[in-house]
């Protein structure tokens, strides 16, 4: 359909400019999508990850480093001391649930699960559970711009969400080239872009929220060492930022390392 649909329309386009008085006016192609700047990496520091830690979200604020966990029976969220290195459990998820992504946003931490459609709700300051939201579909990613949420479920869709309901405001339909960009996973906020995951790759998309288009590609190949992979250790997944240093935070599921890194363009 896609293709028969490109054909028509491009006949149609030659055909009002080559019609009579063409000449008489302009006739303009549609705009390409422009393509996505690339990028690799260069690390700057390297801190230790719990390897036990299937991370499914991620978040950097005030020194501390939030991380929410899935597999069932194992699905935490906890905050760490980057300096130090010493983690705490803030809640641990019912057996039943599969822990997903998590944002903080006026005081609230939120986490989502993965097929419960529910989202806890969790006082920052005193890890206490203060309520929650019901959801249709998957929960995968979480992330806030400081006003909204935003939410992924595997799709090529991201949710943008009212934090006080959990109401869906809009739909971001996020393409590439002009073709959608499936199984988004988890979120970070950076500079008014969104960044994304993508599920079973080594490469972050960097989404533009209005149009929802991929405006740029970094691969984080060969970031985790291959003397650091073992048998347990799953994709990359979990980026996190820190606003005042512009430091940017990268590791995956199960990964025994924590990345600060910085882009280079790709020539």
């Amino acid at each position: 359909m896609k293709v028969t649909l490109s054909i028509l329309l491009t006949g149609l386009l030659a055909v009002a400019c080559g019609s009579p008085g063409a000449a008489r006016r302009t006739c303009t192609q549609p705009a390409a999508p422009a393509e996505p700047v690339r990028y690799t990496y260069a690390v700057q520091r390297v801190y230790p990850h719990d390897p036990e830690n299937y991370t499914q979200g991620l978040q950097y604020a005030d020194g501390l480093l939030w991380e929410g966990t899935g597999q069932n029976g194992a699905s935490r969220l906890l905050k760490t001391d980057l300096e130090t290195g010493r983690s705490e459990v803030v809640a641990r998820l019912p057996r039943s649930e599969f822990g997903e992504g998590i944002a903080l946003l006026g005081g609230k931490v939120y986490q989502l699960t993965w097929t419960s459609n529910r989202a806890h709700v969790y006082d920052a300051a005193t890890g206490r559970r203060t309520g929650g939201f019901t959801y249709p579909g998957q929960g995968w990613g979480l992330t806030t711009d400081g006003r909204w949420l935003y939410m992924s479920d595997g799709s090529d869709r991201i949710r943008v969400l009212d934090p006080d309901t959990f109401e869906r405001e809009r739909n971001i339909a996020v393409t590439l080239s002009g073709e959608p960009v499936r199984l988004l996973n988890e979120l970070e906020w950076i500079e008014g872009k969104i960044w994304a995951n993508v599920y079973t790759s080594d490469q972050i998309v960097i989404i533009d929220p209005a149009s929802g288009a991929v405006e740029g590609i970094v691969d984080l190949s060969g970031l985790l060492p291959e003397e650091e992979v073992t048998p347990s250790t799953d994709v990359l997944n979990g980026i996190a930022y820190d606003p005042a240093l512009k430091r940017i935070f990268v590791t995956g599921k199960n990964w025994s390392k924590l990345f600060h890194i910085t882009l280079e363009k790709q020539e």
